[in-house]
């Protein structure tokens, strides 16, 4: 173990907390751990990690401190008792959460004389340590600054800002952009499915698409911020008559048509409200304003 690298202690370890723990020792970094079932820490003990007997302990040990628990709730159970515990240490929060939760944690850890990273992991478990993959973080630059070699050890540290709740924010949404296009490909793997295609030949096209898509985004990106849709690639009213053929190939399938009615649904508002010949980026005004063109 690479005693230069800076020390860390890790406060809960589920499968998460456990990856965290494994790719900071993997990195050289000296790590303490704690866990509130002791049988948690045995294999990362093999590894090299130093048990910790109470989260007061592990707190002590490291100027650097990562917390990974299942929610706000028990974070503040391990903590508050001991908060004093945390003066002139460093907590990085990546316990999920609201964004509401993170600034008040902010404040709290503050109050008692720590500084105080909010973060979110954009992977699961097996991700952990991959350069590839994002870990969010929001709060002081200079607190991400000083800890970002460390950091690093978890995979690719991002700053989104000094707002305390950026990091869960962005969790959120990134999380609703997935399940949005997980569900569009599922959606559109048992339509083709339903014409014997397998799902492993209709996702290498499916992918394509999907990188000809982020291209949109990038095209739309701009127009969101401006306020302005020019539909001079396809408008809201050729999108609905677009979604209707899917709407229509899926129903004599029997293939269920939540998702494309409740897209539909969204177009037909933005419609209404006079986006009719605006881009399809137009549909974040009733996203917005949910009554507008109701």
């Amino acid at each position: 173990m690479n005693r230069d690298r800076q020390a860390v202690s890790v406060l809960g370890l589920g499968s998460m907390g456990s990856a965290l723990a494994a790719a900071l020792l993997d990195r050289g970094h000296p790590a303490t751990v704690w866990n509130r079932s002791a049988d948690k820490a045995r294999p990362l003990a093999d590894r090299g990690a130093r048990p910790a007997a109470t989260a007061e302990e592990a707190i002590v040990a490291s100027p650097l401190v990562i917390a990974c628990v299942l929610d706000y709730d028990a974070l503040h159970a391990v903590l508050d008792p001991i908060a004093g515990s945390l003066a002139g240490k460093t907590l990085v929060n990546l316990t999920s959460g609201s964004p509401e939760q993170a600034r008040e944690a902010a404040a709290w850890a503050r109050s008692h004389g720590a500084d105080y990273l909010d973060g979110a992991i954009m992977t699961t478990p097996p991700g952990v340590g991959s350069a590839d993959m994002m870990f969010l973080y929001s709060g002081e630059q200079a607190v991400f600054e000083a800890h970002r070699p460390t950091l690093a050890a978890l995979g690719d540290p991002l700053h989104l800002g000094t707002d305390p709740g950026l990091a869960s924010l962005y969790d959120a949404a990134l999380l609703g952009l997935m399940w949005a296009t997980m569900t569009g490909w599922l959606h559109g793997t048992a339509l083709v499915g339903a014409e014997k295609t397998p799902a492993t030949a209709f996702t290498p096209v499916a992918i394509r698409w999907l990188t000809a898509v982020a291209g949109f985004l990038t095209t739309y990106a701009p127009q969101v911020d401006a306020g302005r849709y020019p539909g001079d690639d396809a408008t809201v009213d050729v999108q609905i008559a677009a979604i209707g053929h899917l709407i229509h190939a899926a129903a004599a399938r029997g293939i269920d048509n939540a998702l494309p009615e409740l897209l539909k649904s969204a177009m037909e508002r933005a419609s209404s409200a006079g986006h009719g010949s605006d881009s399809y980026a137009s549909v974040i005004e009733v996203l917005r304003n949910p009554s507008d063109g109701a």
